[in-house]
C-alpha cells in the first residue's frame, strides 16, 4: 500500500471525538511513541486537566483511543508516510488533531533517552 489518505487520521479522530464529547470537552494531550523496529504503539503519556483520565478510563475513551494510535502507526508503516513513530494528541473543545513529530523528540523515545 502506498496511497496515503491524508484525511485518513482527522476522519478518524473526529469519529472519536463524536463518540466521547465530554472527554474532549476538557483540555487534554496524549503523547506517545512506537516501538522502533515496529509499527506499534509502544507508549503513551497522558496530561488531562481535573478528573478526566479516570473518566477516559471508565468510559473506554482510553482503549479506543490507544487503539486508534496503534492503527494510525501501522497505517503510516504500510504506507511508508513519515514521520510515523512519536506524536502528540491533542483535545479541547470538542475537537481532536494529531502533530506527528520526529524520531527522538518526545520523552518516551529511546533516543530521547540517550
Amino acid at each position: 500500500m502506498s496511497n496515503f489518505d491524508k484525511s485518513f487520521e482527522a476522519t478518524r479522530l473526529a469519529m472519536l471525538a463524536k463518540q466521547y464529547p465530554e472527554i474532549v470537552k476538557a483540555n487534554g494531550e496524549v503523547i506517545f511513541c512506537a516501538e522502533d523496529n515496529d509499527d506499534r504503539l509502544s507508549g503513551t503519556r497522558w496530561k488531562v486537566e481535573n478528573n478526566i483520565f479516570e473518566q477516559a478510563k471508565e468510559s473506554g475513551f482510553k482503549v479506543h483511543l490507544i487503539e486508534l494510535l496503534d492503527n494510525l502507526i501501522e497505517y503510516r508503516g504500510k504506507c511508508a508516510e513519515l514521520p510515523k513513530k512519536e506524536g502528540v494528541v491533542r483535545f479541547s473543545n470538542g475537537k481532536m488533531n494529531i502533530d506527528w513529530l520526529p524520531d527522538g523528540s518526545t520523552e518516551l523515545s529511546s533516543s530521547a533517552e540517550e
